[in-house]
């Protein structure tokens, strides 16, 4: 992934990561995106240094009947990366308004 822009995609990821969504399943909830698309942007997102994860416990998954669960974190570098890439989705959204609104004629 290295330093260049965040798709759409890792960005919605990280955002949810922010938002307080930690782990796989509950990321593709909330983002609407496929498990084959999020598990792989995690994956990439954690190499690259902007996510940090840990298993939880065994025995937790266990009392809940469900396979463990990998938590993820915003490492600063993703805070950072999160940002930067929010503010260009937003430059994108507003312009692309911009261009789909009549233009004023004068009478």
């Amino acid at each position: 992934m290295g330093k260049g822009f965040l798709t759409f995609a890792t960005t919605a990821i990280l955002d949810a990561v922010a938002n307080g969504y930690a782990y796989g399943f509950d990321i593709v909830d909330i983002t609407g995106m496929p498990g084959g698309t999020v598990y792989p942007a995690l994956r990439r997102l954690e190499e690259a240094g902007y996510l940090s994860s840990t298993w939880e416990k065994a025995r937790v998954a266990h009392a809940d009947a469900r396979p463990r669960r990998k938590y993820y974190e915003l490492t600063p570098a993703g805070r950072e990366a999160l940002a930067d890439a929010i503010k260009r989705y937003r430059v994108l959204e507003q312009t692309s308004i911009a261009r789909l609104r009549p233009k004023s004629s004068k009478a």
